[in-house]
């Protein structure tokens, strides 16, 4: 058997279970000793389900032997979100206000991927019913960024990107409803895919913002991303051999997605457009009034779906929320349904409007966050700068969820800098493509 590396990729991984170098029962436990090991187990994870991911690994290193595998990631280990019914434990969603009793089934996806094979490590922690993009939770826990114990992680799928990027999991599944799985993964250098919206189901999940709400993977390479959701879907993984960038036209959307830009992040996504040049892509600016206008709507939009979603719940005791949570929750009790209404009507006309304006693009390319991870400590002690934190750190990744495109965020190799391809709505499979080779030339 060959040594087991806890930051190979899930493919790798694969490829090696199925060559009979690795045994799934001893990568399944070299895992759950990874995470009974690490300092910041009980801040990543919000449960273990070792039993569970014992007896799955075991029924995969059977198959392996009999050549039975059922995919390529028969014997993966994964983590899932806090926000994804997995029975036998409670759905949190970051939040002492969800009901604590154990889940009877599995979320649909959960069982999609036992079929597959997948071997479910446990649950991750999430910032409150996954609304803010900093990955902070005072109520539950605030897991480590995997460049500082003090820096903020990113959200809402701040668990999910801690285990993968800690080696505590091949692989995590995470929500996005307006950045939730590229920035945590952004702010720890993996690959966060957030597929065209209804891709994958959502059933058996907490909702947050219903018609946003995506679910997609956490990972350490595209190809990981891409034959997770393939596996997922019961389709084959698009072919990324070969996917070029020469001749790939690339549009950078100009004006408000680099306005208050921190240093760092700039920097790393100029340097990564001239390595896709240099690859062959060419790069152009391209203007579209339409970003700016979708993302006025969003505190119409997702403060009404949000409020509709969780306001009765959250007031029978909103003390437990953590007050800045509260408050953008909040800000939906006072949208009128005639503003809600309007605001869906532009959103729609801006959509068609934002694809024929960039319809000669193969992708746009925005940097995954403005802003480095700030410290937590400042976050907590100041309400006001949480607030504008986390809307700088969501601004370029909602301009995707509002628009119904699909994303995905890459590493740089600037610590905490992404570079975020966008395409359009049912796009995916040519954006991971795309994004293969884009990874190729950051590398």
């Amino acid at each position: 058997m060959t040594a087991i590396d806890l930051h190979a990729t899930a493919s790798a991984l694969g490829r090696a279970i199925g060559a009979g170098d690795l045994d799934p029962v001893a990568l399944t436990d070299a895992y759950l000793d990874a995470i009974a090991a690490h300092p910041a187990r009980d801040r990543i994870f919000t449960v273990v389900t070792a039993e569970r991911a014992r007896a799955s690994a075991r029924a995969a290193s059977k198959r392996a032997r009999l050549g039975v595998r059922r995919s390529l990631f028969d014997g993966i280990p994964i983590a899932w979100k806090d926000l994804i019914s997995v029975s036998g434990t409670p759905t949190r969603g970051g939040s002492t206000l969800t009901d604590l009793t154990p889940a009877t089934t599995d979320a649909p996806i959960v069982a999609r991927g036992e079929a597959a094979g997948l071997v479910t490590l446990g649950k991750t922690h999430q910032t409150e019913l996954a609304f803010s993009g900093l990955g902070v939770n005072p109520v539950t826990a605030t897991p480590p960024n995997r460049h500082g114990d003090q820096l903020a992680p990113g959200g809402s799928s701040s668990g999910a990107a801690a285990s993968v990027a800690f080696g505590l999991t091949a692989i995590a599944m995470g929500s996005d409803t307006g950045g939730s799985i590229r920035l945590p993964s952004a702010w720890n250098d993996l690959v966060g895919y957030k597929p065209t919206f209804g891709t994958l189901p959502i059933d058996g999940c907490l909702p947050l913002a219903p018609d946003f709400d995506t679910l997609g993977p956490l990972a350490r390479n595209v190809e990981d991303a891409s034959m997770l959701t393939a596996l997922l879907l019961g389709e084959t993984a698009p072919d990324l051999r070969g996917a070029p960038l020469k001749g790939r036209r690339i549009g950078v959307l100009t004006g408000l997605p680099f306005e208050d830009m921190e240093d760092a992040p700039g920097v790393a996504f100029a340097a990564g457009l001239g390595r896709l040049v240099a690859a062959g892509a060419t790069v152009e600016d391209v203007s579209t009034p339409e970003v700016a206008e979708v993302l006025a709507l969003a505190p119409t939009l997702y403060g009404a779906e949000t409020w509709g979603t969780w306001g009765k719940t959250i007031e029978t005791n909103p003390d437990a929320m953590h007050p800045p949570v509260l408050a953008r929750f909040r800000s939906g009790r006072e949208v009128l349904g005639a503003d809600f209404m309007a605001a869906e009507a532009t959103l729609a006309r801006a959509r068609a409007d934002y694809v024929r304006a960039t319809q000669l693009f193969d992708a746009i390319a925005l940097p995954s966050s403005a802003l480095l991870p700030p410290e937590v400590p400042a976050l907590l002690a100041d309400d006001a700068l949480f607030a504008e934190k986390n809307l700088l750190t969501l601004r370029n990744t909602r301009i995707g969820n509002l628009l119904g495109l699909t994303a995905i965020s890459l590493p740089t190799g600037t610590p905490s800098c992404g570079l975020m391809l966008m395409a359009p709505r049912g796009d995916d499979r040519r954006l991971l493509r795309l994004a293969h080779a884009a990874e190729l030339a950051l590398a």
